[in-house]
């Protein structure tokens, strides 16, 4: 439909084609975007992002997202490619002790403040850079991904959850600023499990994703439904649409318990 024609943005953290910003990637290209990809070193020579940038006729620019300088060598890229641009996806999560399977109640700190800083904080100094160089056309569009465990106990998710609820309260309170002196929007999606390579290393993951399926009247989000959703994002259609945390889940934030799910306990 090409209602992204003449957009032009930064994609943060496409990893392989099972990545949600990988599908976001796709689809903004699909209907007309440009875009810069970038994602970390490591993640770089770990996944296969080369194969998306040549399909979708993008440049990747190594960037750690929690590095200042970094971050102002990609932006720097972008500026000089397209002059301002119109969206950011912020796509990026990490927790080293899910990783290392440390429990909540046991929590290295020293992992919980690295996983912090690449989850949420990461998202404050993506936008505090975007913010200092002024590069954002108005009514542009900033998202980033996150999940209902910020705001409900999810106990293998771990201090995912707790990044998660950092960083949505990130875009509400940046998302202000943004919106005031720049006609910017800035959102969350919290989007339903999704099997992708970070998702998967959460312990009982599809257990996650199982209930999710069996609870959500429309069933869970696929990472392509999730796509869509952002593209809208992106769009000119949700010009006034800020400071929300968008449920992308079939209905399952505001379902407490399906009729197929009492049944099976009734079955026991």
């Amino acid at each position: 439909m090409g209602i992204l024609k003449g957009k032009k943005g930064i994609i943060f953290g496409a990893l392989d084609e099972h990545s949600i910003a990988w599908k976001v990637a796709e689809r903004c290209y699909e209907e007309g975007a440009e875009f810069v990809l970038t994602n970390a070193p490591v993640a770089l020579r770990m996944g296969e992002i080369n194969k998306l940038a040549e399909k979708t006729g993008s440049e990747v620019v190594p960037a750690d997202a929690t590095n200042m300088e970094d971050l102002g060598k990609l932006f720097d890229v972008a500026i000089e490619k397209f002059g301002k641009i119109d969206f950011i996806l912020h796509s990026i999560g990490m927790s080293v002790n899910v990783r290392k399977d440390k429990p909540y109640t046991d929590l290295n700190y020293s992992w919980l403040e690295k996983g912090w800083d690449i989850s949420a904080v990461s998202f404050h100094k993506v936008m505090k850079t975007a913010w200092d160089k002024d590069c954002m056309n108005e009514w542009g569009s900033i998202l980033a991904l996150s999940y209902i465990a910020a705001q409900r106990v999810f106990p293998n998710y771990n201090d995912m959850a707790d990044n998660k609820a950092y960083l949505e309260s990130i875009a509400r309170s940046f998302g202000y600023f943004w919106g005031k002196e720049k006609k910017v929007r800035v959102n969350t999606i919290s989007q339903s499990p999704t099997p992708t390579t970070a998702g998967q290393g959460v312990e009982g993951f599809g257990g996650f994703l199982s209930v999710a399926e069996e609870i959500s009247p429309l069933g869970n989000a696929t990472g392509d439904d999730c796509a869509d959703l952002c593209v809208m994002m992106f769009s000119d259609y949700t010009k006034r649409v800020t400071l929300q945390n968008l449920y992308n889940d079939g209905g399952y934030s505001n379902t407490g318990i399906s009729e197929g799910l009492v049944k099976k306990f009734m079955e026991k």
